[in-house]
């Protein structure tokens, strides 16, 4: 459940080169044009189980508060649904901003109070780097194997359903030409002069 919980917040906590760094960052140039409106807040779907919403983070990210947003558990939980993004009146690519604060965190060391939002996020790219395309079997059983093994015989039940239903699929899904695909990541510059993991 979001805290409404506001803390005071000093000219001393904040990274003046902070926002400058987001709004780099691929989809985030639009990062100051926010009104505070709380459109995002009020139309993300997980935005009750936040700890701040993200109307919050993109204010806290604006103005510097750097240790505050890439420890909060928000960035993690975002689903990138896009809704936030679609209904923004000021056109900011808020998932985008998430997804760059993902990487600031992850950059920083910084793992989510649980680990399996970012196992999710390390075996989504994985799947993706490696095939071209995510398929959902392999993408849900290696995080539940890496971040609960124990849970992994009490889901096969809802896998079976999902399966029965068509919402779930156990066939690996790979772009017909892979070369064209290991063409464009090695042409893709790595985030801040890293390589991406």
């Amino acid at each position: 459940m979001a805290t409404l919980e506001r803390e005071i917040r000093f000219e001393s906590d904040r990274d003046p080169e902070f926002a400058a760094q987001i709004r780099r960052m691929p989809g985030c140039e639009n990062l100051n044009r926010c009104i505070q409106c709380a459109t995002c807040s009020g139309i993300c779907p997980l935005s009750t189980y936040m700890d701040m919403t993200p109307r919050r983070v993109i204010q806290l990210a604006r103005d510097g508060f750097k240790a505050d947003v890439l420890n909060c558990n928000t960035i993690w939980l975002c689903a990138s649904c896009y809704q936030c993004q679609v209904e923004c009146p000021k056109e900011i690519g808020i998932t985008d901003v998430m997804y760059a604060l993902k990487c600031k965190a992850i950059e920083a060391g910084i793992k989510p109070k649980q680990a399996a939002p970012q196992t999710l996020y390390r075996e989504f790219y994985n799947l993706g780097t490696k095939n071209g395309r995510i398929s959902e079997g392999a993408l849900m059983v290696n995080t539940v194997i890496k971040t609960q093994p124990a849970r992994f015989w009490s889901l096969k039940m809802l896998g079976l359903r999902l399966l029965r239903t068509g919402r779930f699929g156990w066939k690996i899904e790979r772009m017909p030409q892979q070369s064209v695909l290991k063409a464009a990541i090695q042409a893709t510059p790595p985030i801040n002069g890293k390589e991406s993991s």
